[in-house]
């Protein structure tokens, strides 16, 4: 389907282009801007409301700073996709999130404009501080850098460990505040409660616009000295003691909040604030999906919707003859409800994912034990840890590749003390469009290295449950992973009764001769499948769910490794330090000489794609298992050829 930019934008192939357009044509260019971005994610996908909100500030940003020399660094990137198509992508936007098309996410390898790469919230603030410290050291005073981050992405400590240092760094730099209420959820948490207080203040925001006006006759600029202004900041301090207060408290000029959607407004203060000195504050206020009424009224559902009718703002959804397996974070949602029913010591934590995590229907059905605690993953995990020390099973629910951002807590806060938090890990392995930022590669390997963990992989929606029961027993004094992948399980029956599973415990599921296939979790399936097509050709692989990469299942690899001279390990996660590792290791300890090839994820970044796309470039999906199973049996097959 071809889809046509609005006459305006198809002649801005970079911000010089915009720039040469009168003021009075930004409104214009807004429109066929918002237009060009319904137009494409409603056919092509993508997230959605998020770039909806800031089309008036990306115009206004381009249109007022010299970019890509004076720097813009979006947190996220979930609103970049205007920034995007103004800087020289407008044509080959649709190719966003798909195979070797865009990334979904600014990053500094796709364009000059993209200063940094983001996926991961709250870093903006930090880097372009970063980048402010170094174009002062190198002389370069006519750049300007600014950073654009969320109100939810303010939540996270690093984005406070960035404005904390930026106070006293001395360093010319614009932070943008984007103030709608929402990340992918609605935001929580005191600051956002605080920034309400700002919005709506009567008496802040006439001093506000005292300030404004006082600024407006004033001449900015050489003239407008640090001390003047400062006269203001402490001024506007002592006149409202409930206002700018924390930001000031950490010397960031603050000014605001202004309309996020008044393009005229956003071009005259952006001009203004390049004039001045220093860090400084611009607090906007948008609303997120802004321009699509179905986005604006659920802010939630809109963040990436996937297909959708943009006249009628029906999702499509897939048409399917026979009844289809859950997604295995429902399973996760819906099991812990069930477990939390009969024991009363479960409590629920997730850092700003309780739609992606699911934990949302407990959250629901019981409010006082599941606990959204923001964009906050270190505080999640050291919160979970200290209602752990008080006798309470915690289970909390992390993206594999957010867990990242808590590594030192995991190992500091919850595996010294041995203290039996669960971590459900959801998106493990290759989650698709979202690429680099977003895959859950490491999560195995760098849980494996800690001492008293246990880490664990459901091949499917029952096995998930069983070791969900087993997480919670009293009887489970350790910290406990369970890792599982993004979207949907294999089972329409999976609601089966739960059991407990014995730690460190796999199972056989084939009997066979010649080579075993070893497979930690989802991906155990995809080795079922390539087994039903080599028993077709008259091979009889055998096949190992280990279930547990930590402790490894020793018995049930003895008999393999004895039983089998060849081996393949099959997994979805880093081969480096993963479960193919672990069994190597296991094998150089005992003395055992099987030839083995090691499937998974391999030792480089995999950018964007389908899963289905990631996992055959990756080598380890069922054709792969497959033709590795030939490759290595390539002698018994020509005897067979010749007996035939």
């Amino acid at each position: 389907m071809n889809i046509a930019p609005g006459p305006l934008l198809q002649t801005i192939d970079s911000p010089d282009d915009l720039k040469k357009l009168p003021r009075e044509k930004l409104h214009q260019v807004c429109d066929e801007l918002r237009q060009y971005i319904i137009d494409v994610v409603s056919v092509h996908g993508g997230h959605f409301g998020a770039s909806l909100g800031v089309v008036e500030l990306t115009t206004a940003l381009h249109y007022v700073y010299n970019t890509p020399y004076d720097q813009l660094v979006w947190d996220v990137g979930h609103q970049a996709y205007g920034h995007k198509i103004l800087t020289g992508r407008r044509d080959i936007f649709p190719t966003n999130r798909k195979y070797k098309g865009l990334s979904g996410f600014p990053k500094r390898s796709e364009s000059e404009y993209d200063t940094f790469g983001v996926g991961h919230s709250s870093t903006s603030i930090s880097a372009a501080l970063g980048m402010a410290m170094a174009a002062k050291y190198k002389g370069e005073k006519e750049r300007k850098i600014v950073a654009v981050i969320g109100d939810g992405a303010m939540t996270a400590g690093l984005a406070f460990e960035g404005m904390n240092h930026a106070g006293v760094a001395d360093a010319d730099m614009l932070i943008i505040l984007n103030d709608n209420c929402m990340g992918i959820d609605p935001n929580v948490g005191a600051l956002k409660e605080y920034l309400t207080d700002i919005t709506t203040s009567p008496t802040y925001n006439k001093v506000k616009d005292d300030i404004w006006k006082l600024l407006g006759k004033m001449p900015v600029g050489k003239n407008f000295s640090r001390a003047m202004a400062q006269k203001l900041t402490d001024g506007m301090k002592g006149m409202v003691s409930s206002s700018a207060n924390l930001f000031e408290a950490l010397n960031l000029r603050y000014f605001g909040p202004i309309d996020g959607h008044n393009v005229a407004k956003l071009v005259d203060t952006l001009k203004d604030l390049k004039k001045i000195p220093g860090p400084k504050l611009l607090h906007i206020i948008t609303t997120k999906g802004k321009g699509y009424a179905p986005a604006e009224k659920d802010q939630t559902k809109w963040h990436a919707p996937g297909l959708f009718d943009k006249i009628t703002g029906e999702i499509q959804k897939k048409k399917y003859d026979l009844p289809q397996p859950p997604k295995y974070q429902d399973v996760f949602g819906k099991t812990i409800i069930e477990l939390a029913e009969k024991n009363k010591k479960i409590i629920g934590i997730t850092p700003a994912m309780p739609s992606g995590s699911s934990l949302k229907y407990m959250m629901e059905k019981m409010p006082d034990r599941a606990f959204d605690v923001g964009i906050a993953e270190q505080h999640a995990v050291t919160l979970s840890a200290g209602l752990a020390t008080q006798g309470l099973k915690v289970f909390c629910n992390v993206y594999s590749s957010f867990m990242q951002r808590a590594y030192d807590q995991a190992v500091h806060d919850v595996a010294i003390q041995k203290l039996p938090v669960v971590f459900c890990l959801d998106r493990g392995g290759l989650v698709g469009d979202d690429g680099p930022t977003h895959h859950g590669c490491y999560d195995i390997a760098y849980f494996r290295c800690i001492p008293n963990m246990i880490i664990s992989a459901p091949m499917n929606e029952s096995e998930l449950r069983n070791l969900m029961f087993t997480a919670q027993q009293e009887s489970i004094e350790n910290p406990f992973v369970i890792r599982y992948p993004r979207g949907q399980g294999v089972l329409t029956n999976w609601q089966t009764p739960m059991k407990a599973i014995e730690i460190g415990k796999g199972r056989r599921l084939t009997e066979g001769k010649d080579i075993a296939i070893l497979s930690l979790g989802h991906p155990g399936n995809f080795a079922a499948a390539a087994i039903r097509t080599l028993k077709n050709e008259g091979l009889a692989p055998g096949h190992y769910d280990l279930r547990f990469a930590k402790p490894l299942d020793e018995e049930l690899l003895h008999e393999a490794c004895q039983q089998y001279p060849k081996l393949i390990t099959v997994e979805d996660g880093s081969m480096k330090g993963g479960i193919g590792s672990a069994i190597l290791e296991f094998m150089a300890a005992h003395g055992y000489k099987n030839e083995i090839k090691l499937l998974g994820i391999p030792d480089r970044f995999i950018e964007h794609g389908t899963p289905a796309e990631l996992h055959h470039e990756c080598g380890f999906d069922a054709e792969a298992i497959a033709a590795t199973a030939r490759e290595m049996m390539k002698e018994k097959i020509k005897v067979q050829q010749v007996v035939r």
